[in-house]
């Protein structure tokens, strides 16, 4: 017991580093960012947690006079692994209006990006998203339809997104980066062009 004891502040510390990294993309890390796309006019996707959204109305405004998509990343940023049906589609539904309170507009898109084993089923079953990004199965979308209707997969790339600066892959600049990005679109668009529906 004391031992378990004695590792609570170094668990604490470990999570209150990871909520400093949070803090640091909806603090400091966002307007850079806005002003780096907006300026060379990139249309951009924005997976937002809708209690982020809320507490954030600056960058909510910034995002919306860019009209940058703003799809939904959950009402929080936790693990559903566990958690109970009834409260995940508790979530679900306060994603939803947190989100079209706040931007104006309903989310179209879903990722949450921690799942439970209903996740998938509780969207389709929600019946408003036009798209699903909570899957890493596919380099192109797809369609899936295990959950009884249609649901339109648009899989989501570590290797190109944000997990790309999480953890050390290997890259030195910004041109590095870059050109791994465009050879990985090229090779993706080569093989839609082969690719059945």
């Amino acid at each position: 017991m004391s031992e378990w004891i004695g590792a609570q502040p170094v668990l604490g510390m470990r999570n209150m580093n990871m909520e400093s990294l949070f803090e640091y993309g909806s603090r400091a890390g966002f307007w850079p960012l806005h002003r780096a796309f907006t300026s060379c006019k990139v249309p951009v996707t924005v997976y937002g947690i809708a209690m982020a959204l809320e507490r954030n109305p600056e960058a909510v405004a910034g995002m919306l006079a860019a009209d940058w998509e703003i799809t939904t990343h959950g009402y929080r940023w936790i693990d559903y692994q566990y958690v109970a049906e009834s409260v995940e589609r508790e979530h679900i539904a306060a994603a939803i209006e947190i989100h079209t309170r706040v931007t104006g507009a309903r989310p179209l898109g879903w990722y949450q990006g921690r799942c439970s084993p209903n996740t998938h089923r509780l969207v389709v079953e929600e019946g408003g998203f036009l798209y699903n990004a909570d899957s890493y199965a596919d380099d192109l979308p797809y369609w899936d339809t295990s959950w009884g209707k249609p649901q339109l997969i648009v899989p989501y790339a570590f290797d190109s997104n944000d997990m790309r600066f999480a953890a050390p892959q290997g890259f030195n600049s910004g041109d590095q980066f870059f050109a791994y990005l465009k050879d990985s679109f090229d090779v993706l668009y080569r093989e839609g062009e082969t690719r059945r529906a």
